[in-house]
């Protein structure tokens, strides 16, 4: 049984690092179309930056928040299987 919890907690850490790879890759995507739209004008603050930090601020976010997620799905599934383990034992 260890193993399967094991396992479930394996695959909800690689779907959130899926996520987050899916997410840096469409801030790159994005970036590549603001660099072909705005020159790059070697200006600290103008639009073209102020796009681009936006877009990775962004995905800061969402990865935070899938990974709070993540956390939070793991933490509970941990107390669940804890709460059952004792009546497991008692039933050996």
């Amino acid at each position: 049984m260890a193993e399967t919890e094991h396992d479930s907690a394996t695959r909800i850490l690689e779907s959130v690092q899926e996520a987050e790879q899916s997410a840096f890759e469409a801030v790159r995507k994005f970036v590549d179309t603001v660099d072909g739209v705005f020159p790059d004008l070697t200006r600290d603050e103008g639009p073209r930056r102020q796009i681009i930090d936006s877009a990775f601020k962004m995905v800061e976010n969402l990865v935070g928040t899938s990974n709070k997620l993540a956390e939070n799905v793991i933490q509970v599934s941990a107390k669940a299987m804890e709460q059952k383990t004792p009546a497991r034992a008692g039933k050996k």
